[in-house]
């Protein structure tokens, strides 16, 4: 088999780890295996399709480009994006800074002679767009961190219509109505495909009863696809870093007709994949680190980033995680490593932490929206709105612990209160985070725990599961 030089150049990583000789060779075998599961006959190439080119999603399929492209007769790797998304003139002059930089990236543009447009763009002559740059490996959401070269494809239907694997790497606020579109151009489908769901927020719907609707449930509604095919994968990951080859791991969860196979398929020496039955509550998990993330990134902000005040922050908003886990989780106690690992690494390095502390610096502000440049979709914003609008129903009322009177549950959350009253409602400037976390009516975080603890919350109808 004739080696790949753009594969062999990543086999010393940035951790230290070298690719063995042969793993070509034990890669092909997993491809194969997946193959067979999928019932793929020779010369028809497995079609895996990313739909959705943020940060997450071009790390996802660029790792897989990176490890089974070279096999182009067994599987073909492909990206979905929207056209005419123009790069503007700082950036194009930042991507120019990075391409020479970097003397492989460099070396690598001049050889696919698409070094030139950029040299146009830095200087006013050209306008690049961010499925054009895609193709070269740059995400328009992630500049500084070249991935390898991707087939880019900004028709939607062409994308998907024969694919077998569908990445999403959509923001759950995008997923329904893509997955509609997509739905029409399976209609004539005979095989069912597998879809493997990035997307970390969720929609609170509050008829005919009040539940939380993931992304892998909007896909389900959208296309029809049975959920013994939807799968969601999560961990507390950093896209650049994942890439770069730091150590990371991550969950796949969902049926164990997939979820097994594609664990496999997906580890790698540096990002170890396991795998998980419980598919909502880990969706539901993502989706709650990032409405804290918020306020952690204002509090960093507004304290200069006092160690002290950033730990009563984590101490509040642990405990109001745990208490919602209660009421969404039969066994909670199951999920507190992986959120607390998940809520780690965004408060430490996730954009939502970044776009917390932007609004409370000033270098942002809540009318340019929850979709930021370069940063891409902030979607603590969206999970804020849901979780609180979930939480404020009546008919999920708990006891209050000092006035014991029956309550709506987020009466018991004054973080996630003033993070909507701050985000949602506007009531209050992002300073108010601060007079919620000095409030001296506010019960002591092990309270709250104890709480949750001693009373049985469980509410299997808030995640569409029947009692």
């Amino acid at each position: 088999m004739a080696k790949n030089t753009e594969t062999e150049s990543h086999n010393v990583h940035s951790n230290g780890s070298i690719h063995n000789q042969n793993s070509n060779g034990a890669l092909e075998e997993k491809l194969d295996e997946l193959r067979r599961l999928m019932g793929k006959s020779e010369g028809d190439p497995l079609r895996i399709v990313g739909v959705g080119a943020g940060a997450w999603g071009s790390v996802f399929t660029a790792l897989l480009q990176d490890s089974y492209g070279h096999l182009r007769d067994k599987v073909l790797i492909r990206l979905w994006r929207r056209p005419g998304k123009s790069v503007d003139r700082a950036t194009a002059e930042h991507l120019f800074e990075v391409i020479n930089s970097r003397e492989d990236v460099l070396r690598r543009l001049i050889r696919r002679c698409a070094y030139l447009k950029y040299v146009e763009a830095r200087l006013g002559d050209r306008t690049l767009y961010a499925d054009e740059i895609l193709k070269d490996g740059f995400c328009l959401n992630m500049i500084d961190t070249p991935l390898c070269p991707l087939k880019v494809v900004t028709n939607l239907q062409e994308a998907v219509w024969d694919a077998d694997i569908v990445i999403n790497g959509l923001p759950s606020t995008e997923t329904s109505e893509v997955f509609q579109q997509i739905s029409r151009y399976w209609k004539e489908r005979i095989t069912v495909p597998v879809i493997i769901s990035l997307a970390k927020g969720i929609e609170a719907e509050l008829e005919p009863e009040p539940r939380i609707i993931t992304p892998t449930q909007m896909i389900n509604r959208a296309t029809g696809v049975p959920m013994e095919n939807i799968l969601y994968l999560g961990g507390p990951n950093i896209a650049s870093e994942i890439y770069n080859k730091e150590y990371a791991n991550a969950r796949i969860c969902g049926a164990e007709k997939w979820r097994k196979p594609l664990a496999k398929f997906l580890r790698q020496p540096h990002f170890i994949v396991w795998d998980n039955s419980d598919l909502v509550t880990h969706e539901v998990m993502g989706g709650l680190k990032n409405v804290y993330a918020i306020g952690a990134g204002m509090v960093a902000a507004l304290t200069n980033e006092s160690a002290t005040s950033k730990s009563v922050y984590f101490a509040h908003c642990t405990s109001e995680m745990i208490f919602i886990t209660h009421l969404l989780a039969e066994e909670p106690e199951r999920l507190a490593g992986p959120l607390l690992a998940d809520t780690y690494v965004t408060l430490l390095k996730g954009r939502n932490a970044w776009y917390g502390q932007q609004l409370a610096k000033g270098g942002l502000n809540l009318d340019m929206g929850d979709s930021i440049k370069g940063e891409g979709m902030i979607q603590g914003v969206s999970a804020v709105k849901a979780f609180y609008e979930l939480l404020s129903q009546s008919c999920l009322s708990v006891l209050h612990p000092e006035e014991k009177k029956p309550v709506a549950p987020v009466e018991l959350c004054p973080i996630l209160k003033m993070l909507y009253r701050i985000l949602i409602t506007r009531e209050f400037p992002a300073q108010a985070i601060l007079q919620a976390l000095r409030d001296e009516t506010m019960n002591d975080p092990r309270d709250r725990i104890e709480i949750a603890q001693s009373h049985v919350f469980y509410r299997a109808s808030l995640l569409g599961k029947k009692p």
